[in-house]
């Protein structure tokens, strides 16, 4: 068959099925297979496709039938120009946390060095993107589960990306240790949200998602031990669900100040910053 008629057909399927975008995502799974690039798919539209590809293509498109998320098939998601391996161990890095990435950023020297917290840092995106764009910070990134910090690992090294791995609960690995920085992308579902999100996010690992009964318990426990890990300058910024802006802002009013909120690229409220109170 040619490249069209499998896009064709793959499209049909997946629109069946349900998926969002439908012929982009057969063109994806295309491309894979023929290891080529998407566009140059359709520079090519009536080349034959060879029976190997034609044969991943259909198990993949199988896959996404089942609604596996296109990243897990795919293996890999871009993140702040970076490409990152990802897997069913680790939370899909969206485009709504580089709000959090870009604040990071400008909190920053870009010539003095600053150490750098990432707490449930999953693929590493977060810790990888900031290393990377601020080479003389020593990062450090921190995780619950090991089967996510080996993908970040992976990733790390291969984007040549310098970023210390620790492995515990929140700061458990960090103890008696300060940072000019901690950013952290929690889990923030309500627990009682989980069963109707998404199909393709219910492929997630539930400890990337669930945030306790209202969505909040993992920023009450960061904000109850973040000033004794901060500098005196320290600053903080969390990405936060979806109407959780209000009560994170309010939590964090005790012991921080400067408190700010930034949107996403959709105008979402996406994260809420601050600096360590004076005299804390």
């Amino acid at each position: 068959m040619t490249v069209r008629a499998l896009i064709k057909d793959g499209a049909t399927r997946l629109a069946a099925a349900g998926v969002p975008d439908p012929r982009l995502d057969a063109e994806y799974l295309l491309a894979e297979a023929l290891h080529a690039p998407r566009l140059n798919l359709l520079l090519s539209m009536e080349t034959a496709v060879p029976p190997a590809a034609a044969e991943q293509f259909e198990n993949s498109l199988h896959r996404r039938e089942k609604r596996e998320p296109l990243q897990y098939i795919l293996g890999s998601q871009p993140f702040f120009g970076l490409t990152l391996t990802v897997t069913p161990d680790v939370l899909i890095p969206r485009g709504d946390t580089e709000a959090l990435c870009e604040w990071a950023l400008d909190t920053l020297p870009r010539a003095a060095p600053a150490q750098v917290l990432d707490l449930c840092t999953g693929s590493g995106a977060l810790a990888i993107a900031i290393r990377h764009e601020r080479p003389q910070a020593q990062v450090t990134a921190a995780d619950i589960s090991p089967a996510a910090l080996a993908v970040a690992r992976q990733n790390a090294c291969a984007l040549h990306v310098a970023v210390r791995f620790v492995q515990g609960d929140l700061f458990a690995p960090v103890a008696g240790q300060v940072f000019d920085l901690i950013v952290s992308n929690p889990p923030y579902i309500p627990t009682g949200d989980l069963s109707g999100l998404q199909r393709e996010v219910q492929f997630e690992p539930s400890l990337a998602l669930d945030g306790g009964a209202d969505g909040l318990d993992f920023y009450r426990r960061i904000l109850r031990d973040a000033p004794r890990y901060l500098s005196t300058e320290g600053r903080l910024g969390l990405e936060i669900g979806d109407g959780e802006a209000d009560a994170v802002a309010a939590m964090m009013a005790s012991d921080f100040e400067d408190i700010r909120t930034l949107c996403d690229l959709g105008g979402r409220t996406r994260v809420v910053a601050g600096r360590k109170k004076h005299g804390y």
